[in-house]
């Protein structure tokens, strides 16, 4: 089995991404990281530039965890992406990171947190920064 992490370049990205290198290891198991976008903006803060990547690539080596880094961008629901991603590798947990947000921008804007939470098979681990 195989923990799969959501990830953006920020904080809670990052949360998730220690989160799921500590539950990848307790587990003994790989680590599936995604970065995905649904590519409808010219540049979205989400999608990870290479210099994220490479800083996400060192901290995922140094921990001794074997890992996957995935980047997809034009998709059309990154929630849909990274449940899929849990079902292709049979995920044992996935990881997310959750940020602050009012009641209201839930309501009118959803949340991709709240999707994988209702649509994932596997149960999901959210953090905070």
């Amino acid at each position: 089995m195989t923990v799969v992490c959501g990830f953006v370049p920020t904080a809670e990205g990052r949360a998730a991404v220690r989160a799921a290198l500590d539950e990848a290891s307790r587990r003994g198991e790989d680590l599936v990281v995604l970065n995905t976008t649904r590519g409808d903006a010219p540049v979205d803060p989400r999608f990870a530039t290479q210099e994220d990547l490479d800083e996400l690539e060192a901290m995922l080596g140094e921990s001794g965890v074997p890992f996957t880094l995935e980047t997809r961008g034009n998709g059309p629901n990154p929630a849909a992406d990274v449940v899929a991603l849990a079902t292709k590798h049979d995920a044992s947990v996935i990881v997310i990171g959750l940020r602050r947000r009012s009641p209201t921008g839930k309501l009118i804007f959803g949340s991709t947190a709240q999707q994988i939470l209702l649509d994932a098979d596997a149960p999901v681990l959210a953090v905070k920064a």
